[in-house]
């Protein structure tokens, strides 16, 4: 991921310019819709300050440089490619710590500089580490990307190669005798076998357990002039027998429950599945073209779209991870999202597409991300984001209702995961879920004063008044002019009790507010975060 980067990533913009949880949540296809339709979901962050460094400590106060990759073993330790600092960091019980690389070695502007040596901790060195993947014993494997090499981890922190030498090459053979060209991920089987991306070979890699290295499909044979005077291989596209297909510099691979690989093609924007047993290739998602690339062009064309598999876009995707029901999340980077593919279909669980990067936690359509680079699936169903360009681990997880919520036929309320307990029901009038305004002003934070027949809601220098009977709303900020807004429903007394509707005054108060008809439902969340 992190050697394609340095090709993909920068001709592309130069154009355009953690916790274990032994709960189980909803799949990216199981949750709550919201009135749209759209899955409700949120990310927040798991570790890191932004900042461009390297410390360890509490993962609040944690810094990385491009941390390219994110994985998770059995149980629940993350591990993160902390690729342009050198090093394997571990993110166990809300610290993170350095398990295996140094930063001795530094380049003039003080920035660390990699190094092939194994050892234990750091006394081994890496020369930009990004993929990862780790077995069932909890042995690391990393992808170790300007070494051309595959390397091994143990959970006490020794490192071994495992196959490469520090020298570019194509060759099979046995351990230090193969060769690698910017290895940028791998993927380990129950049995240890181990499948490697080998990105500017363009092909797929198997290490067997006796650490025989052999490629498994064909090599690209079209070549660009990637500058004046600089000819060079270039990817291609073939679907077909394996030993036939071929890609265009695949850097993020995944196994399904039958044994079989997921490949991110990055270079052609798709992806690929390759059966092991029937020994064929498939593009499962992603729009194949007539011609795959413009002339002299390098890579196929990206694009965002959501939708049909077959008609999705996707822009440089790069890491890949399997759901528990069978789902593939996509590290989509140059769209700046996570994509989700299942059953035939593309959606996004998080980030903006068509460049829209940034660095926003919150809401479903609310956050940002910047050139995610990774994925990988907790056992509770959240899925960590290596965001890269942002320096940080984020954390997608999708909205389940709290315990209480049944569709019994009652209206309930849920304010940030918390039911709301009324002493009188919330109703429906005109369409609207009218709610007791002490409790739900209460359960908000909010200040709450009566005024004859006017009801004001208020929170800082930020207010609501209400008119009992009327359906004028009007909106106070300090420093400003009054605004009036038209409300389709009034505000009414029942049994001694305020009525208002709930929509309309929390949206002036930022809340997202959406309707699970399933159960009766009003969900009301922060929008944003920070």
């Amino acid at each position: 991921m992190r050697k394609m980067q340095s090709k993909i990533i920068v001709s592309m913009l130069s154009l355009s310019l953690c916790f274990p949880s032994v709960l189980l949540a909803a799949s990216p296809s199981e949750g709550v819709r919201g009135n749209s339709g759209d899955l409700l979901s949120q990310v927040d962050i798991v570790a890191g300050t932004s900042e461009f460094g390297g410390e360890d400590g509490a993962a609040s106060a944690a810094s990385f440089r491009n941390p390219a990759s994110v994985a998770v073993s059995p149980d629940g330790t993350i591990y993160i490619a902390d690729t342009d600092n050198q090093l394997i960091r571990e993110l166990e019980d809300g610290t993170v710590d350095t398990l295996a690389g140094n930063t001795l070695l530094v380049d003039e502007k003080g920035f660390p500089v990699g190094a092939l040596v194994d050892g234990i901790g750091s006394d081994s060195s890496f020369s930009t580490p990004t993929g990862l993947d780790v077995d069932g014993q909890g042995n690391i494997y990393v992808a170790d990307t300007d070494n051309h090499a595959i390397r091994k981890i143990t959970p006490s922190g020794t490192v071994t190669t495992l196959a490469g030498n520090g020298l570019l090459g194509e060759e099979d053979g046995e351990g230090e005798s193969a060769t690698f060209y910017s290895p940028t991920d791998v993927a380990v089987t129950a049995e240890g076998v181990v499948y490697v991306a080998d990105t500017l070979n363009h092909t797929i890699r198997r290490i067997a357990p006796d650490g025989g290295v052999t490629t498994l499909n064909a090599q690209a044979e079209r070549a660009i002039e990637w500058a004046e005077g600089y000819v060079e291989s270039a990817g291609n596209y073939k679907d077909g027998k394996l030993t036939e297909a071929q890609f265009n510099e695949p850097s993020g691979l995944a196994l399904d429950e039958k044994g079989n690989l997921y490949v991110s093609d990055t270079g052609n924007h798709l992806i690929r599945y390759i059966d092991l047993q029937a020994q064929t290739v498939t593009t499962v998602a992603g729009m194949v073209k007539d011609s795959m690339y413009e002339d002299g062009e390098p890579y196929a064309a990206g694009g965002y779209v959501n939708g049909d598999a077959q008609q999705a876009q996707f822009n440089s995707p790069q890491g890949i991870a399997v759901t528990s029901d069978g789902g593939l999340v996509i590290a989509d980077t140059l769209n700046h999202a996570v994509r989700y593919l299942n059953e035939g279909q593309v959606m996004t669980l998080a980030g903006a597409a068509e460049e829209q990067y940034g660095d926003q936690v919150g809401l479903n359509g609310m956050n940002r991300l910047h050139a995610p680079s990774d994925v990988a699936v907790r056992q509770d169903g959240g899925i960590l984001i290596a965001d890269s360009y942002n320096n940080r681990i984020k954390l997608w997880t999708v909205y389940t209702h709290p315990a209480g919520v049944q569709a019994d036929g009652s209206i309930h309320v849920v304010v940030n995961g918390q039911l709301v307990s009324f002493d009188a029901q919330p109703e429906i009038a005109n369409a609207r879920t009218m709610v007791p305004v002490r409790f739900i002003a209460e359960a908000l934070g909010y200040d709450v004063a009566f005024d004859n027949a006017t009801v004001k809601i208020s929170e800082n220098e930020h207010s609501v008044a209400m008119q009992l009977d009327e359906t004028i709303l009007t909106i106070e900020a300090s420093g400003e002019e009054p605004v009036s807004r038209f409300m389709d429903t009034a505000p009414y007394v029942k049994e001694g009790r305020a009525y208002v509707p709930l929509r309309f005054f929390s949206e002036q108060f930022g809340k997202d507010v959406q309707w699970d008809a399933s159960t009766r439902t009003v969900i009301l969340r922060d929008q944003t975060m920070n």
